[in-house]
């Protein structure tokens, strides 16, 4: 078992890959790719029978959770990725710890 239940790691079109998030729409996938891959991931995808998205890098190592909160992550504009912007919510703060 893993130390972090977590960090789930999956072969995507035969590619071991850090699973980012599953069984998502095709737009919210193209919105976490293009995150991922401004902040210099390489992003595989794979579209299930359902039309559902799994989003996995290609780097086993990579967890979103440090990532986002040690703020590595930035926008095609090189703006940083807070986790309101990550979950598309509507940020009223500029600070993430503010955010309700």
């Amino acid at each position: 078992m893993a130390i972090n239940p977590y960090h789930i790691i999956e072969e995507i079109n035969g590619t071991r890959c850090s699973i980012i998030e599953k069984k998502v729409s095709a737009e919210r996938a193209a919105f976490i790719k293009s995150i991922l891959e401004s902040s210099g991931q390489v992003v595989l995808t794979n579209t299930e029978e359902d039309g559902l998205v799994t989003v996995g890098v290609t780097s086993v190592i990579f967890n979103l959770v440090y990532a986002l909160y040690a703020r590595a992550l930035k926008t095609s504009n090189n703006k940083l990725v807070t986790p309101a912007f990550w979950y598309q919510k509507q940020q009223t703060d500029k600070f993430y710890w503010n955010y309700k």
